[in-house]
């Protein structure tokens, strides 16, 4: 801490309490209550999980609510707070095709084996608002919701369907059994595709919806066609040491999406259309689906396409992704940067008095020439 600002531990604690205040609002309403944002503000749930790195909802609404609505530091407090929690080992990978399904579409083919789930979606929402929601809480819940409908049993991925025909490309094996972590190792270049997808499925939504966006907009290799986004419960399995085989361990809600373009081929294979992969926590779906657009699009050099765009350079797309260390930097310019400035103020007052000494000097000759001249 600098000397200058020594002695604002009163004021800082004064922050606190407006703070406070500020979180709490008008304390003649209700409070609002962790099991109402987990229950009622699912997808800011899911947000925060995601890029928390952390599976738990109940944690996720309660750093909504002590962030007062600001994700990206209720993103912060889950970070923070897992770093406390010990790692008892590895999951196996997730099997996506037993998916226990709530939403199942395909943008690329009509008739898919177990049909088009719907599922819940704004997508076929007029973007109005509903001013109902004004209404008196009690005059809401009286509303009875229709039940719901069966849902199909596993149905195979669609990606598979094309494999089948040779039409899709074979995943190539990752260079390790272990995949290593983002959250206990620091992300270094070049990376693989699965440290990769870890700092992803760690971005920043925006960030990652801007570059997907640009890379539709000719900023990359993206003519993409979504193939299947799939959302629902899969399960968890560890592999025991004293069993020697994988045990459930409990299910989790993901959504998934596979992106397939069109690949012209190159000298080692044949046309086909390639994948871009996204996953997120919950129903986390336009995160998922710009997930796998720059996935795809940071694939260039390994399907050897042209490097002509910045969402094509993994270190520029990857370092820049995580909204903690974005927010850090932008963030930290409220600090106290008083010895800086004043050092480079001190150097701006120099230069300018030697510029106008130089323009003086400038002016004496001119003055010089004008008056030989005369």
């Amino acid at each position: 801490m600098y000397v200058a600002v020594k002695g604002g531990a009163a004021a800082i604690e004064n922050s606190w309490t407006l703070l406070d205040r500020q979180r709490r609002g008008d304390p003649s309403l209700p409070a609002l209550g962790v099991d109402q944002i987990r229950e009622q503000l699912p997808l800011a749930v899911d947000r925060v999980m995601t890029e928390g790195s952390l599976y738990d909802r109940e944690l996720a609404a309660l750093a909504i609510k002590q962030a007062a609505g600001d994700l990206v530091e209720a993103i912060f407090l889950v970070r923070a707070y897992r770093t406390t929690l010990p790692r008892f080992g590895a999951a196996e990978p997730l099997d996506t095709g037993r998916m226990q399904l709530v939403r199942r579409i395909s943008a690329a083919f009509k008739d898919v084996p177990g049909g088009q789930v719907l599922g819940p979606t704004a997508d076929y929402t007029q973007r109005l608002l509903d001013f109902s929601l004004l209404a008196d809480q009690a005059q809401q819940d009286r509303g009875a919701l229709p039940p719901a409908q069966p849902l199909p049993p596993h149905v195979p991925r669609v990606q598979d369907l094309m494999g089948r025909e040779g039409l899709l490309e074979t995943p190539h094996p990752t260079s390790s059994d272990d995949p290593g972590d983002l959250t206990r190792s620091p992300l270094m270049f070049p990376a693989d595709r699965p440290l990769r997808l870890q700092a992803l499925a760690r971005g920043d939504e925006g960030w990652l919806l801007g570059l997907g966006y640009a890379s539709q907009r000719g900023y990359g290799h993206g003519h993409p066609f979504a193939g299947e986004i799939r959302r629902g419960a899969v399960s968890v399995e560890v592999v025991a040491d004293e069993l020697g085989f994988a045990v459930d361990v409990g299910d989790i809600e993901v959504t998934e999406c596979q992106m397939i373009n069109q690949f012209a081929g190159s000298q080692d294979l044949p046309p086909q259309f390639t994948q871009g992969y996204g996953l997120a926590f919950g129903g986390c779906e336009r995160k998922a689906m710009a997930m796998a657009l720059v996935d795809r699009t940071l694939r260039a050099r390994e399907l050897d396409e042209p490097l002509v765009a910045p969402t094509q350079d993994e270190e520029f797309v990857l370092a820049h992704a995580d909204n903690l260390e974005a927010s850090g930097f932008v963030q930290h310019l409220k600090l106290p940067h008083y010895v800086d400035f004043q050092s480079e103020l001190e150097l701006v007052r120099r230069l300018r008095a030697s510029h106008a000494e130089q323009a003086q000097a400038q002016d004496r000759e001119h003055h010089r020439a004008d008056r030989k001249a005369a």
